[in-house]
């Protein structure tokens, strides 16, 4: 069992604020069990929507849910999207004396009436698969290769740590995504998965992807979004401003969890990795999901310009901007690309995040910092939002 205290503080102060709590994340990243961790530390109940005894448990909510006090905790509530209307009700009564903890495997754009029915008693938080705050520097690379889900990670050797990621995409396309009412033939949405994978960390392009599976762009762009909304693809939006330059305006796309991409690319060992084309791309994104991850950040964006200067990751923190560029090297260097991006775009500063373990200054409010540095820098970023 490897801790992850921050994920539980996280909840904890989520349902000190709000009556209901949302922690979502794709399926099989440790929520039930972060979510038994805290049950156990108080007077709880607990329902599985996947369990047919609670779902016959949960045949007449009303008159089950009013009569509970403490910590109600419901495990895959994108099963039941009639409980947020009647959750409301719950928690708007005075003298509601229960505390409701959702987890799901779908955000909640593809769960219909979340948002709605809990505006401003709902809070959410996202939870992926392991980081490096938690399993440490010593595991980056084993991280990087089989991703952070946790029996991925856990697995005994490489090969059956792969073959448990390959058992999860197919269980994925043809139970999963017919659970969130959507219904389209699973070898399909594997082609454009794998699509995804081998266009992983380019700009969007919906007329290629369109052409390769004879569809629509409109429906290409809709199975992008299922996979986006079960927390399977990162679409990365662009950044762009009234500058005097022709800026890219189509979003990048990820694989967020970078085993699952090596799962797709048919890449078992970390040489197999360090051997492929998409090796600088593969780093990139999973040095993306650690940035974005350890600054606990929706406000995450790229810059590009038909010119050629672009920026990997631009964040914000308490109104102020700074990049990042992911690289996959012994001894990144400055760049002209660089310059014009702290010009253009007015960041605070520029880090160069690679594989490496030295930080040190490249330029005027450029410098390079190791992976194993991020969440410390993070720390400290945080800190001056207070």
């Amino acid at each position: 069992m490897i801790p992850r205290p921050n994920g539980i503080a996280e909840i904890e102060r989520a349902l000190a604020i709000h009556p209901v709590a949302a922690l979502l994340g794709p399926r099989q990243c440790g929520k039930t069990t972060m979510a038994k961790m805290i049950a156990e530390r108080q007077p709880s109940t607990y329902f599985d929507l996947e369990n047919p005894v609670d779902v016959r448990r949960l045949s007449a909510p009303l008159s089950v849910l009013q009569e509970l006090s403490g910590l109600v905790i419901i495990d895959e509530v994108q099963r039941r999207p009639d409980l947020f209307e009647l959750l409301r009700v719950l928690v708007d009564r005075p003298r509601n004396a229960a505390r409701f903890l959702l987890l799901g495997s779908a955000s909640p754009h593809l769960v219909k009436g979340v948002s709605e029915s809990l505006a401003g008693r709902l809070g959410f938080i996202d939870l992926s698969g392991f980081d490096l705050t938690e399993v440490g520097a010593s595991a980056r690379a084993r991280l990087w290769l089989r991703g952070g889900l946790p029996r991925s990670f856990l697995a005994a050797d490489d090969p059956a740590s792969h073959a448990w990621r390959q058992n999860f995409v197919c269980t994925f396309l043809e139970r999963d995504i017919p659970q969130f009412g959507i219904t389209i033939p699973a070898e399909t949405l594997r082609r454009f998965w794998t699509m995804v994978a081998h266009s992983h960390g380019q700009v969007w392009n919906a007329a290629q992807f369109a052409r390769s599976i004879g569809t629509s762009e409109t429906t290409a762009r809709r199975y992008l979004d299922i996979l986006c909304g079960a927390y399977m693809v990162r679409i990365l939006p662009p950044w762009f401003e009234n500058v005097r330059k022709r800026q890219v305006k189509a979003p990048k796309t990820y694989i967020r969890d970078s085993g699952i991409l090596h799962a797709l690319l048919q890449l078992t060992r970390l040489a197999d990795v360090q051997s492929h084309p998409k090796l600088g791309t593969s780093w990139e994104g999973f040095a993306l999901e650690q940035v974005v991850g350890a600054l606990k950040t929706r406000d995450a964006y790229f810059w590009a310009t038909h010119g050629g200067a672009e920026l990997d990751l631009l964040v914000r923190v308490a109104g102020k901007r700074y990049g990042f560029e992911l690289k996959y090297g012994d001894a990144p260097g400055t760049s002209r690309s660089m310059h014009i991006a702290i010009e253009d775009l007015s960041l605070e500063h520029l880090w160069v995040v690679y594989p490496g373990t030295q930080e040190y200054a490249l330029a005027d409010r450029i410098s390079v910092v190791p992976l194993d540095s991020i969440p410390r820098l993070a720390h400290t970023l945080q800190l001056s939002k207070e």
